[in-house]
Formats: C-alpha cells, structure tokens, sequence
C-alpha cells in the first residue's frame, strides 16, 4: 500500500477531516499587511498552514502561482514545503504528462527533489507518459478525470465507442495503472452528481475534490459521495474561500484568527457528515 495513502487515511481516521487547503497564493490578491515582509507569499502561506495545520489533512500547491514568478517563486514553494507539517500530505497541483522520458524528469523533480507526496497529471497521451509517475509506488498520482470547470464538456464528458463518457475510461485506465493503491483521480465538487457514480466505479481510488467553496461545489455532497466504504480515501480542496476571507484586518494574527475561524467551520461540517 502506497506510505502517502496511509498516511492520508491516518489524518482522515484521526480528525474525521478532509480537508485540503488550496495555497493559490497570487501576490496581486495577498493582503497589504504582509507587504512589509521580505517574502510576502512565503510569509502569507505560512500564515494560512498556521491557521489551518490543527484541522487540515493535507495542502495542494498549484505550482502555477510559483513558476509564474520564476526563481523567486519556485524558492518559496520549496520554503512553504518545508513549513507544511510532516503528518499532512503535499500535492503538487503541476498537471504534467509528456513522453516517458520528460515524464520521469518531471516526476523526479516533484517527487526528489522537492519531495512532493502527490501529484495531478494529465492522461491525454496515455500510459507511457504516466508511467514515470506511478513507478513510485509509495506515492499518490491523482489524474485528471472529470473536472469542476465548464469546458469539461468538450472532451471528459464526450460518449465513446462503447456509450459511456471518456471520464469513465480514464476511470477505467486509473484503476488498471494503480500500484499498490498509489492511483487517483480528480473529481470537481461540482458534478455532485456524478461523484458517487465514480467513487462506485472506482472504489479502490483516492479522491481529489476540488470545486467546493468559490466554484459553489456542496461539501456535505463531497463528503458522502466521495469518500469509500471506509469513509476514507479523499481529500476535499479548498482555496479561495478559505485563504481570502473578506474583512479588514489589523494584523497577521488578525487574518490567521479569520482563517482558522474558517477553517474550524468547514471542519465541523465534515466532521458532521463523516
């Protein structure tokens, strides 16, 4: 069984949470008061891993908002691992695939040198280009299968061949290409609908649930359809909601006191419905 699984799973069975806390951190977006800093998405992040570490299990890095930053960014996505407490996991939202051998540099990047427990990926070029990934066999590998946003229509929801949707073959693949139950997929919160439909279709596979929050996903809906028989094995992600909370604020502990508030809600709701 893949260690960063059990680990998730321990998380989940000791805080009866799911909570993933999404670090989108855009400087454009950061509060002014953490200007004053030498490194302010640093100084934000650890703000918010302060705030959230009592109830998370895990926090997802889209590395988007680092490498858009160049050197400086990819510092503080390597500082702000560093800051994430050792029983929580670590996605790497990077969505890569490419041709096997671009593949296992990727995978060595996340994986080695910045030690990453988990990562999105894309399955569009097929096995070969996941492969790298999933040879990792104590790692977790989420794959992009049905998605929160509206041009999902254009190809993960498209019947095939045999009538059923190009997301059930991903599904379908996932399963196939799991070692050791390092394989997943990502499923928005918006197709509530059709979550609990893939978890029965996959019960083996670990959920990454992002669209809860700012993309109006529901969480109670989340949590019962996406967890497994063990009402375990999923993660529900949560960015902007949570670590932009409206309000004036006097001071860091002002805004992490906002955030954990927050944070503690959405926590209290999972541990209802779990």
């Amino acid at each position: 069984m893949s260690s960063v699984r059990e680990k998730a799973n321990s998380r989940i069975s000791l805080l009866k949470s799911l909570l993933c806390v999404g670090l989108d951190s855009d400087p454009e977006k950061i509060p002014k008061l953490f200007s004053s800093y030498k490194n302010p998405v640093l100084e934000f992040n650890r703000a918010i891993i302060r705030a959230t570490s009592e109830c998370a299990v895990a926090y997802k890095l889209n590395t988007a908002f680092y490498e858009a930053r160049g050197v400086s960014g990819l510092r503080d996505m390597e500082e702000t691992l560093k800051s994430i407490p050792d029983a929580c996991m670590t996605i790497a939202d990077a969505k890569r695939a490419d041709i096997g051998n671009t593949s296992r540099m990727y995978a060595q990047a996340f994986f080695e040198h910045w030690s990453f427990d988990a990562i999105t990926v894309a399955p569009y070029m097929g096995f070969d280009s996941l492969e790298p990934f999933f040879a990792y066999e104590e790692k977790l590998v989420f794959v992009l299968c049905l998605t929160s946003n509206e041009g999902s229509k254009d190809f993960e929801e498209q019947p095939m061949a045999d009538g059923h949707p190009l997301y059930r073959t991903v599904l379908g693949k996932v399963a196939q290409w799991s070692k050791g139950g390092n394989g997943g997929v990502v499923v928005g919160a918006t197709k509530s609908n059709l979550l609990g439909e893939i978890r029965r279709n996959a019960p083996g596979l670990f959920l990454l649930i992002p669209g809860v929050g700012a993309q109006g996903g529901s969480l109670e809906d989340a949590v019962n359809h996406g967890v497994d028989a063990g009402r375990q094995s999923a993660v529900i992600n949560v960015s902007r909601a949570l670590i932009y909370p409206s309000g004036s604020f006097s001071g860091v502990d002002d805004y992490e006191e906002a955030i954990s508030s927050e944070a503690l809600k959405i926590w209290g709701e999972m541990r209802r419905v779990l």
